[in-house]
């Protein structure tokens, strides 16, 4: 069945009113064929553009889906991860690597049932709560989505300004107003399709990857003490601070846009839409997310390491400032290139983060209200809403403004995270809906035990929040 049919298909699909059953026919579709991208800038464009091969050896399948799991890793490391995890590095060394290892495990499950969902009915999270919903719940899930886009996009304005200003001296401000600019690369990139910008996406992440691998080099941290991070810890719960950083990671590792994005772009393998193809297709879809996640963690856990090898173990606790950890890095390593190399990541995050955040926005409105925006008008809506309060905490705060509204972002996203993951989890459960690729019931325990968690540490800090 071509593209152009399967799109009006969902587009019907959506627009019914809500009933346990209106997903179930999704499963049966078919879109084996790969198909060009139109000029609309719309996602669903580039479903089943990227051929997948038939036969031959098992690596040139797994190259096939390399790249939607990358797309997703990106925000698991974008600036907001780098506030957060050098707070909690330069206040309690180590202790909060294992909320990082913990929140990267949480999202590994979280990012393989978004691409369970994608694969099983051939919507994504959003389309999906728009057919099962009613239009209330729906506005909601959308408002409350779009707030997260925000606070997510206002961490990639603060790095992605800050890092100018590192390499080029340009003042925060001025440096805020120039990444609006920035959809102009995204355009560019779609219009080459989607293996483009997938290509794109993963040659910035090699880029932070070796200049945090060289970073760790010189800073040369406690093999045993780094270990013994990953442990938990009580502290990690009943010290309010730690908590909050802690919430902070979690929001900044475990994205709720992400769970939309992932479950859009793994439809853009042409893989045979048959029960078959589509267990083919979610073996390599999950092994393509995990391996990219995994990655993840090293940059996450390289960024809480650096801070407490290099500021914490010489008594810097108080380094909270992505700026402040820019300028202490090479007198306290002795080397100049530290400073440069953290730049460099800084810089390639915050543009990875841009094309993401994008993708994302267009999915969510699409999905929630069946309205398409030129991708420059989405991005300069969402850019220009996140500008504004950098701007004004720069003007009246200064610097150390803006790195509290960092960490305040990261907060902010946690909290957002119970809206995605639990309509996420209830879709993947249901057989009626998901077909032969229900989500098995030991999958579906582990996923509410996550949102549970979740849950927990957000209302924790809402009540430690009011006590003090």
């Amino acid at each position: 069945m071509s593209l152009p049919i399967l799109n009006r298909i969902a587009l019907a699909i959506s627009s019914l009113s809500p009933r346990p059953d209106v997903l179930s026919m999704s499963a049966d579709t078919t879109a084996s064929a790969p198909s060009s991208a139109t000029a609309t800038g719309s996602l669903g464009d580039h479903h089943a553009s990227v051929a997948v091969p038939k036969g031959g050896h098992w690596w040139f399948r797994l190259l096939a889906f390399l790249g939607p799991g990358y797309m997703v890793s990106v925000g698991y490391m974008d600036p907001g991860n780098w506030a957060t995890d050098l707070a909690g590095g330069s206040q309690f060394g180590y202790l909060l690597l294992s909320v990082i290892l913990l929140s990267n495990l949480m999202a590994i499950v979280l990012q393989g049932l978004s691409a369970r969902l994608g694969i099983a009915t051939g919507l994504d999270l959003a389309q999906a709560c728009r057919a099962r919903y009613p239009r209330g719940v729906n506005l909601a899930l959308w408002g409350i989505c779009e707030l997260a886009i925000i606070a997510c996009d206002l961490a990639e304005v603060i790095g992605t300004a800050i890092a100018l200003k590192l390499m080029f001296g340009i003042p925060l401000t001025m440096g805020a107003i120039i990444t609006a600019v920035d959809v102009v690369l995204v355009l560019l990139l779609m219009n080459r399709g989607f293996r483009a910008l997938e290509a794109f996406v993963i040659a910035l992440l090699l880029i932070i990857f070796v200049c945090f691998g060289l970073q760790m080099a010189l800073a040369a941290p406690p093999i045993a003490a780094v270990l013994g991070g990953f442990i938990p810890r009580a502290q990690v719960v009943t010290d309010p601070q730690a908590l909050y950083l802690a919430i902070g990671i979690i929001g900044a590792t475990v994205m709720p846009h992400n769970l939309y994005l992932h479950s859009s772009i793994v439809q853009t393998r042409a893989y045979p839409r048959t029960d078959v193809g589509r267990k083919s297709a979610l073996r390599w879809a999950v092994t393509d997310s995990t391996v990219a996640l995994m990655f993840a963690l090293f940059i996450n856990a390289s960024i809480l390491i650096l801070a407490a090898a290099v500021f914490h173990a010489q008594g810097r606790t108080d380094v909270q400032e992505i700026e402040q950890a820019h300028a202490l890095l090479a007198p306290m390593l002795g080397v100049g290139l530290a400073s440069t190399l953290f730049a460099v990541a800084l810089l390639a995050s915050g543009i990875n983060s841009t094309v993401t955040a994008t993708l994302a926005g267009q999915i969510v409105m699409e999905g929630f209200l069946q309205l398409r925006l030129p991708p420059w008008v989405r991005r300069l809506l969402t850019r220009g809403i996140a500008i504004v309060p950098v701007v004004i905490v720069t003007w009246l705060y200064g610097e150390a403004g803006t790195a509290r509204l960092l960490v305040l972002s990261q907060v902010v996203l946690s909290m957002q995270l119970p809206f995605a993951v639990i309509p996420l989890v209830r879709f993947v459960s249901d057989r009626q809906l998901m077909g032969a690729l229900v989500a098995p019931a030991w999958l579906v325990r582990i996923a509410w035990g996550i949102a549970a968690v979740i849950v927990c540490l957000n209302l924790k800090l809402l009540w430690d929040t009011a006590l003090h």
